[in-house]
């Protein structure tokens, strides 16, 4: 096999970026936040050619950035909000993630739009979605998705039989993109150091450097060794989304905006529960209701209220539940039920606040501010458009930095699973053969790795024991949990069985059964021993729950609680 030369995020390269950023060498640029704009912003940096280091407090991806719906799309609601602006820039980034950043991460899916009223309702629909449609084909970075197209009662239902006939009188059909956020976030993060940023993440910032009123860097804590440091950089971009005020708050700066938490829940279902081969968009009251096509699941969600409570573990209700039940129930002529769901995740929108008392009213736009010398902050924005926000905040720390420093190259670095993913997909039935894998093996994994799936077959071919199903996730290899280690920067087995796999939310038992074979395969990489397996595992098991606890609790507050029974591990 031939492996990829992309720097591996491994407990080795981790340890000697923070050796180089306590090292004392000042960075240009040092991002904190490892959610999808801050490794955005790291990777923005590092190849204008500047010194980048990027700290995160957690695992990558563990906030708002692996709990989204997992959508690349340029929101048609925005449309009736009049954001021609947020829609064009998002249908652009659309087509850039699907031909030439992340095709195999990012694929196109189509969307089941249904009328429920016999005329008013189409020629408006029409209107909104050929605007859509010509704003994509007017990008030079169209992806060639295919034109929406309108559909009788009969053929809708041809699509989708799972539909009550009663509950449409036709639908239109449309194209955008999903995308499994928490391994795109990773990926970001894993590009930004294969061009040379020091990325770190379970390293927490625990105040900030001062020189008069300048900000000169920060006071730094490793999680996992307990060892505090200092990193100097001529500019900080606080990119921490929900967290962005608390932040703000260790310099002392009260900053020119506020972010908002609005929690949003999604429900895991099995795909077998009803039929359709395409995804759904229902409206609501109070936002859209999607129904996704996730391997051999849906996904279904979304809510919008606020939230006030605990920023790392939002909760979902057992009312949240019941109401994303209830109206996708509306429209299936088998009705779902509690006992249907086999996941749920609950996540936060950083909004924008005080443009609305409604968080579904509130700005998906991005805001860039320099509130003082050394510390840039960029909040707002949405999953799809992370790119274009990392770039402005790099303009901004640019500007500041002085001097001849290059414009954004982002739009032309593909992600390193990217590169010859065509050519790797096509030849999937000859890796399948070399390998001794199913073809459909291959092509899922394909699909996760893209064309770092030879590192991975390099590990079965060392040890053939790999190349087995994991017990309890076999849609996963036991290869793949021991690379989620040694590769993509996993320390803990909530960061395998949550982000770098989807075990967590895309079984009934949430990965418990999973969870002792993962994480004794995890701990030869990680160096642990049978005590820390067994303790792995319990924090594991006290996570799930926790979560399931706080699904049956009626409000916020009470989910809350119970959520937070659980303790966070650390090293």
């Amino acid at each position: 096999m031939t492996s990829s030369v992309a720097t591996p995020l491994s407990p080795q390269t981790r340890a000697a970026a923070i050796e180089a950023l306590a090292g004392g060498d000042e960075l240009d640029i040092l991002v904190v936040g490892g959610g999808v704009t801050g490794v955005g912003c790291a990777l923005d940096a590092v190849t204008r050619g500047l010194r980048t280091g990027l700290v995160e407090q957690r695992d990558f991806a563990s906030g708002t950035s692996s709990r989204s719906s997992k959508l690349i799309h340029g929101g048609l609601r925005y449309l009736e909000m009049f954001d021609f602006r947020l829609v064009a820039e998002a249908l652009k980034e659309r087509g850039l993630l699907l031909t030439r950043l992340a095709p195999h991460l990012v694929r196109p899916v189509p969307f089941l739009y249904p009328l429920t009223k016999a005329v008013v309702e189409r020629p408006y629909v029409e209107a909104g979605l050929t605007m859509y449609d010509t704003m994509a084909r007017a990008s030079k970075h169209s992806a060639g998705l295919p034109w929406h197209k309108h559909l009788t009662r009969r053929q809708a239902l041809r699509l989708a039989p799972a539909l009550k006939s009663t509950a449409l009188v036709g639908a239109v059909q449309y194209y955008d993109a999903k995308v499994d956020d928490a391994r795109h976030t990773m990926e970001i993060a894993r590009t930004a150091a294969t061009y040379g940023a020091h990325v770190a993440s379970r390293v927490a910032v625990v105040g900030f450097l001062r020189q008069g009123e300048r900000v000169t860097g920060v006071r730094a804590l490793d999680k996992e060794t307990g060892r505090e440091f200092e990193i100097h950089a001529r500019q900080v971009v606080n990119a921490t989304g929900v967290w962005t005020d608390q932040t703000q708050a260790m310099v002392g700066e009260r900053g020119q905006f506020h972010v908002r938490a609005s929690k949003g829940i999604h429900l895991v279902v099995p795909r077998d529960r009803f039929h359709s081969t395409t995804g759904i968009i229902l409206r609501t009251e109070k936002s859209v209701l999607f129904v996704i096509p996730w391997g051999r699941h849906w996904i279904i969600g979304t809510t919008d209220t606020d939230w006030a409570l605990d920023l790392a573990h939002p909760a979902a209700t057992s009312a949240d539940i019941e109401y994303i039940l209830g109206h996708v129930n509306r429209i299936l002529a088998t009705e779902l039920t509690q006992a249907d769901v086999e996941g749920v995740y609950a996540g936060l929108r950083p909004l924008l606040s005080g443009e609305s008392d409604q968080t579904s009213k509130l700005s998906r736009e991005h805001i860039v501010a320099h509130p003082t010398p050394g510390l840039v902050v960029i909040a707002g924005g949405k999953y799809t458009t992370y790119r274009v926000m990392a770039m402005d905040a790099i303009d901004e720390a640019a500007r500041a930095l002085g001097g001849d420093v290059p414009s954004s190259t982002t739009e032309n670095i593909p992600m390193v699973g990217a590169v010859g993913y065509h050519a790797m997909w096509n030849r999937r039935k000859s890796l399948a053969a070399d390998s001794g894998l199913h073809v459909e093996r291959i092509e899922k994994m394909l699909m996760r790795h893209g064309v770092l799936i030879t590192e991975i077959l390099d590990l079965i071919a060392a040890d053939r024991t790999l190349g087995e199903p994991l017990p309890g996730g076999e849609d996963y290899l036991k290869a793949e949990i021991v690379y989620a280690a040694s590769h993509e920067g996993a320390l803990h087995l909530d960061d395998v069985l949550a982000r770098r796999t989807r075990l967590s939310i895309e079984s009934f038992d949430r990965a418990l059964t999973a969870s002792r074979p993962a994480a004794e395969l995890i701990a030869p990489v990680l160096g642990w021993s049978a005590a820390d397996v067994d303790n792995e595992v319990e924090h594991y098991r006290q996570r799930v729950v926790a979560e399931r606890m706080s699904q049956t609790m009626p409000d916020d507050a009470s989910a809350d609680a119970a959520r937070l029974a659980a303790p966070d591990i650390t090293g």
